[in-house]
């Protein structure tokens, strides 16, 4: 019988030796063994597209057979005519360790090899039914050269992971009626070594300045860009090649268990970008993998991508749903992560997405739904919900598709959050409008609300609106240097204190100057000027009250959390509204003063009388604002007001948000204005 040896630590984590054994001595050849990890339960599994520990399979996979230690390769590839397995530990020879392929017909070719452990570079040569000769990559693979070279790496996944704590508790953190607040940071370029710039930091590395600084900030979660390998940088990890490797510029797979453990010992979570959606056309990967359309579609209506040039899974073979919800659950179960945010899930519904009439294929019923992928999605959710309940999975969705983030068993997808582009992009549009003409435009900011309760909604500022000449958020807002780091403190303060859950690019938060660029590191020195620092600090006070006060979050996705208190006063540009708890003693009431005018004796209706007090302003001096506050105690007269039969009056600060919250000291001191 044959043993897996999965719980053997790597013998070492340097870069193994690199993929031209021209000069190498040749050890000596070791047949191919007939040896299989796979059941005939497994094989029906998968043929049925039900298999989702793939991972445990297929790839491969150092075990112990017969007492000695050798490695064991499973590869589908039904129309190969033979499949041979060459790397450095074989001179690349293409004649000697020839796979078999299995009885069952399942295009399963698989064998163990001895004395191949951990570190050996491989790729398999397939020779396709048609006569094509082609160099693969490992589908499978655990890690991978660093592009250019393209061969595959044996691996494993053992780690000493020190974050039971957390895996234990974390459903409380990750929970609906929980704070979430996501950093989103793409690793290549949130920070480069400071002594070579071209040089990407490892997992490891990055860890030692990531941490704290999610962690100061108050961020809950971060949000990792793709890790998965990926030869070409531009395409920020979105075009990926291996699906089970992390990118190999910047370390191993334990580097990256390293930093996922550090995030999670420090309290804070990790979810992780996941592409279902499309993959590149590169001659090592999934493209054509043995000489057929395996992975993707052969007609280009349905296989191709217009936008990205790449090509788009085949949701309704069954060996590919086994394939894609495997890898859902791999990260999640061998990296500990807690969600994953699906990329471009509106690509994947529509089968007209980005293509003009006659370049498509109708589904059965002649509509426009990719049937095939809605069916991945929802049991992709299923499965991931059903094997760890404790996570949650997110879409980036941009369209009016129902029920995103409803269960599937009243009809929905089965997210647990769904990405708010509309919020998004109405928010941008009315904070770019420079502020004399804002009082038209107040049902930008209103319109929100008209929605929010339709899915779990989380409120993004993303990588995708700071890229591309859209410039930064800070130089999206219009007015002098002053004006645009309030608007840029009072946007936040919006996006804060608007029901949802939130999402911040990595630099938004200290104020960014220049776009995003993939190729160099945040501009870290800007917070050496104060509105850098005001906005970090900001940003910081922000997580800081989202956590802290329950009226923030416990209704995030409920009509129950928020109420209307005044949206009429458009020529002021000022906007009134309550975030509420299930205490009523707990509830907020928020401003939002949207000129760069202060307004002294503003008077606001509140929702109960009593006394009232300031906890946040956006203006205060330690944000680099101008330090018009409200101190102390403001008491709620009955003076009725905004439909409310009791009201305070403030002092707004110019372009500044407030909020306010019941105090129950009986005694009332009034200091307004500095």
């Amino acid at each position: 019988m044959a043993k897996s040896t999965g719980k053997n630590k790597a013998a070492s984590i340097t870069e193994p030796a690199a993929s031209n054994g021209a000069d190498m001595q040749v050890k000596q050849f070791n047949p191919v063994e007939a040896v299989s990890r796979f059941t005939d339960f497994d094989i029906h599994l998968f043929r049925q597209g039900k298999h989702f520990k793939l991972y445990e399979k297929l790839g491969s996979h150092v075990m112990e057979h017969e007492g000695v230690v050798g490695t064991y390769f499973a590869v589908w590839a039904p129309n190969a005519k033979s499949i041979v397995v060459t790397g450095n530990f074989n001179g690349w020879s293409r004649d000697t360790h020839h796979l078999s392929s299995r009885w069952d017909s399942s295009g399963i070719w698989e064998g163990w090899i001895a004395n191949v452990g951990v570190g050996e570079v491989y790729k398999y040569f397939i020779v396709s039914n048609d006569g094509q000769h082609l160099e693969k990559a490992d589908p499978f693979a655990l890690w991978c050269e660093v592009a250019p070279r393209t061969a595959s790496i044996v691996w494993d996944t053992w780690y000493e992971w020190k974050d039971a704590d957390w895996m234990k508790n974390r459903k409380e953190k990750n929970k609906l009626n929980a704070p979430v607040s996501v950093y989103e940071v793409h690793l290549g370029s949130w920070q480069r070594d400071p002594s070579d710039p071209e040089r990407f930091l490892t997992f490891k590395e990055i860890a030692v300045s990531l941490v704290p600084y999610v962690k100061e900030m108050g961020f809950t979660h971060v949000e990792l860009m793709p890790i998965m390998e990926h030869p070409y940088p531009p395409s920020w990890g979105y075009q990926i090649t291996g699906y089970f490797s992390v990118a190999s510029r910047q370390g191993t797979p334990q580097e990256l268990m390293y930093l996922i453990d550090a995030l999670h010992q420090e309290g804070i979570g990790v979810y992780m970008d996941w592409v279902p959606s499309h993959f590149p056309g590169d001659a090592h990967g999934l493209y054509r993998f043995d000489g057929t359309a395996l992975y993707e579609h052969e007609d280009p209506r349905k296989g191709y991508h217009p936008d990205w040039k790449s090509y788009i899974f085949n949701y309704g073979r069954n060996e590919v749903r086994s394939f894609l919800i495997s890898n859902a659950l791999f990260w999640l179960d061998r990296y500990h992560t807690d969600g994953l945010r699906v990329d471009a899930v509106a690509s994947m519904l529509y089968l007209d997405y980005s293509r003009n009439h006659g370049e498509w294929i109708p589904n059965e019923f002649g509509g426009r739904e990719n049937l095939e992928a809605i069916s991945l999605l929802r049991e992709m959710n299923i499965a991931a919900y059903t094997a760890f309940p404790d996570i949650q999975t997110i879409a980036e969705e941009s369209t009016a598709f129902p029920g995103v983030s409803r269960p599937v068993f009243v009809g929905g997808l089965g997210f647990g959050m769904k990405w708010m582009m509309g919020w998004m992009n109405d928010t941008l549009k009315y904070f770019e409008k420079d502020s004399a003409f804002r009082k038209w435009h107040q049902d930008q900011l209103t319109f929100s609300l008209v929605y929010a309760f339709s899915e779990n909604f989380m409120l993004p500022f993303s990588h995708d609106e700071v890229v591309y000449g859209k410039k930064s958020l800070i130089n999206k807002m219009p007015g002098d240097e002053w004006q645009k780091f309030a608007n840029l403190r009072v946007m936040f303060s919006y996006m804060f204190t608007h029901p949802g859950t939130k999402l911040v690019f990595m630099g938004g938060e200290f104020g960014q100057t220049s776009e995003w660029n993939f190729q160099q590191s945040l501009d870290w020195h800007l917070l050496e000027f104060e509105p850098h620092k005001g906005i970090k600090e900001c940003v910081k006070a922000l997580n800081q009250l989202y956590r802290t006060e329950p009226a923030m979050f416990e209704h995030s996705f409920s009509q129950e959390g928020f109420e209307w208190i005044d949206t009429q006063d458009r020529e002021n540009s000022v906007l009134v509204y309550a975030r509420k708890s299930s205490n009523p003693d707990l509830d907020l009431v928020v401003i939002l003063n949207l000129t760069p005018v202060t307004r002294p004796g503003y008077k606001v209706g509140v929702l109960s009388e009593g006394n009232w007090q300031e906890i946040f302003n956006s203006d205060a001096e330690q944000f680099h604002g101008s330090g018009v506050i409200n101190s102390g105690l403001l008491k709620a007269s009955p003076d009725q007001w905004h439909g409310r039969a009791n009201s305070v009056v403030i002092d707004l600060p110019p372009m500044g948000a407030v909020v306010l919250k019941k105090n129950p000291d009986k005694k009332a001191k009034v200091t307004r204005t500095k």
